[in-house]
């Protein structure tokens, strides 16, 4: 492995981490603002834009944001086919945060489904991060 595909290598985990964590945090913070009283939707837009001004939903709204950034960036330099698969771990993430702090019950067969995600996860995270020929810049 060259320096540069090694330095691209560690450059695309570590946007992935950061994709994947700001999905994972973002839908957290949401989910938990639109749980509280104040962000109580009723078929008036009013209630929703007063619901995004409620503090959680603002920092759940702001990390999905980064997270929509994030992936942009991620996307334009490596494979979808690498970039979907890995960071499918956030969804193995979501199903933690939902049960250890949202207090969310769990069925066994969703433990069954991120149990598969992490396996797929895994054979995904060894090959390669890119493998389109891209055009040199004029």
């Amino acid at each position: 492995m060259t320096a540069a595909n090694s330095r691209l290598r560690l450059k695309t985990r570590v946007l992935a981490a950061v994709v994947i964590l700001s999905n994972v945090l973002g839908n957290f913070f949401l989910s938990k603002g639109m749980k509280t009283e104040d962000a109580a939707l009723s078929l008036s837009p009013l209630s929703y834009v007063a619901a995004l001004f409620q503090p959680w939903v603002m920092l759940g709204v702001s990390l999905l944001i980064l997270w929509m950034l994030s992936r942009m960036t991620l996307l334009s330099w490596a494979d979808l086919t690498y970039v979907l698969p890995v960071t499918a771990l956030g969804y193995v993430l979501t199903v933690l945060m939902g049960r250890v702090f949202l207090l969310e019950q769990v069925s066994w067969q969703r433990w069954a489904g991120t149990l598969l995600i992490v396996c797929g996860v895994c054979l995904v995270g060894g090959t390669p991060i890119s493998t389109a020929q891209r055009k040199a810049s004029s």
